[in-house]
């Protein structure tokens, strides 16, 4: 059995979370912050076994948006310096960390 956290963009939480059930997966979701993802994102855990990781991994690729996002730039103290411009950074739209898991009960 596997536990895998996923932190994912607020634009991309409903999809993901109506795909997942669609699967059959079961998802717990809350409000995080951080630094993984910029302008908001919740955390989804999932249990999942492993031999369906594969397709949980695939429903995710299938349901987040990569984004284009303006970044502050390098500050800098020279006056005029174009370092200070704004710059285009690539976003993911998540993060999916996988932990084992040595026992699992439901009571």
């Amino acid at each position: 059995m596997k536990l895998v956290v996923i932190i994912i963009s607020n634009k991309d939480t409903e999809k993901v979370l109506d795909a997942l059930a669609a699967k059959g997966f079961f998802a717990t979701k809350f409000s995080t912050t951080g630094q993984f993802l910029v302008d908001g994102h919740t955390t989804i855990l999932v249990g999942c076994k492993e031999d369906r990781l594969d397709s949980l991994y695939e429903l995710l690729k299938a349901n987040v948006t990569k984004r284009m996002v303006k970044s502050a730039g390098v500050k800098s103290t020279i006056t005029g310096s174009l370092l200070n411009q704004a710059v285009d950074v690539e976003e993911y739209g998540c993060v999916a960390f996988t932990i084992n898991i040595e026992d699992y009960n439901k009571f």
